[in-house]
């Protein structure tokens, strides 16, 4: 460990600098933002606990620590986490619910509010877009533990072959195997147009526009949404489970099962993607309730993918208030 760590607070101040960056990877590698906050906070206590002196940077040091304990998680649960695409057909009518098939665990998102006020430079690799969307972080749960670092290590966080190779003590030459497996794999997983990202960090003005239209149409009793989804847009919701690829299914359910009372959006975001929170005022109810955070994929000016998370499943990171009253939306 090099000079300036061999306190506690010597060590807090220097691990803290690298918290956010870890927890992203983390995230990245297990698909849960709750088991990526509880894998970070077991890399420092490690890593402090150790009372090893490291050869190289303490950067690196940390990612070894984590990649060991993210690689054991994976290898313990033996089931990786999915979104409703992943593994079952779409909802094609009434009545039509398809089974599961399994006990499966979910994809989480994750809170943007976390990166917007770093302490130091957690490094480009926390913030680009396209390496931390849902579609991304998806596909990268179908990739072996090993795989999954050194597609993160070298393709998202731009580390060398070798030290990748360093960080899982295998060879430069397996390394390079493994990315190219994990590039096809990857290459198969993502929807159209993600097969490439460039590093883009903010969400455009177009985008956001997408978005207010999709909040006034829903604000304002139109569900008749044909202009803002694209015709074959996707809609999941894990918490039930299912999912329907129909602009048609979504609209025909939202007018058929959306729950009475006045509805609310506050637009937000998540892993880097617009999002909005749905809130609902029951009748004869006093406040509006959270129901729902809603991610949204946007391209070429209509909303092609929406995740529908259950908020109580959602970390207090988000920062939603569980209950608003109606003169905080005036």
């Amino acid at each position: 460990m090099p000079t300036g760590t061999e306190t506690a607070d010597g060590f807090a101040d220097v691990a803290e600098r690298y918290r956010r960056e870890l927890q992203v990877y983390c995230y990245r590698m297990v698909g849960s933002f709750s088991e990526a906050e509880d894998l970070v906070q077991e890399t420092l206590a490690r890593a402090w606990s150790s009372g090893e002196r490291s050869e190289g940077s303490v950067r690196a040091w940390l990612y070894k620590i984590a990649t060991n304990l993210c690689i054991d998680l994976l290898r313990r649960r033996r089931r990786r986490r999915v979104l409703p695409f992943d593994v079952m057909d779409p909802v094609r009518g009434p009545g039509d619910v398809p089974d599961p098939g399994g006990d499966h665990l979910w994809l989480e998102p994750f809170p943007d509010r976390l990166l917007a006020d770093q302490a130091g430079d957690p490094g480009e690799e926390v913030v680009h877009r396209e390496t931390l969307e849902l579609a991304f972080v998806a596909a990268v749960q179908h990739l072996p533990p090993k795989q999954r670092v050194v597609f993160i290590a070298r393709d998202v966080m731009g580390w060398s072959a070798k030290a990748t190779a360093t960080l899982l003590n295998t060879s430069e030459a397996a390394v390079k195997s493994a990315l190219q497996r994990a590039r096809a794999t990857i290459r198969q997983r993502l929807p159209d147009r993600r097969d490439e990202w460039t590093g883009a960090t903010e969400i455009t003005e177009e985008e956001w526009g997408v978005v207010r239209r999709y909040m006034a149409a829903h604000q304002e009793g139109d569900i008749e949404l044909a202009d803002v989804l694209a015709e074959d847009v996707r809609i999941a919701y894990p918490a039930i489970p299912l999912w329907t690829d129909s602009r048609d299914a979504f609209i025909e359910a939202t007018r058929e099962q959306a729950p009475p009372g006045e509805i609310r959006l506050v637009a937000t975001t998540a892993n880097r993607q617009p999002a909005v929170a749905i809130y609902l005022r029951p009748p004869g109810e006093a406040a509006f309730q959270l129901v729902a955070l809603e991610t949204l994929r946007v391209e070429d000016g209509r909303i092609t993918e929406i995740v529908d998370f259950d908020p109580r499943g959602l970390s207090p990171a988000f920062g939603l208030q569980p209950l608003v009253s109606p003169e905080q939306f005036t």
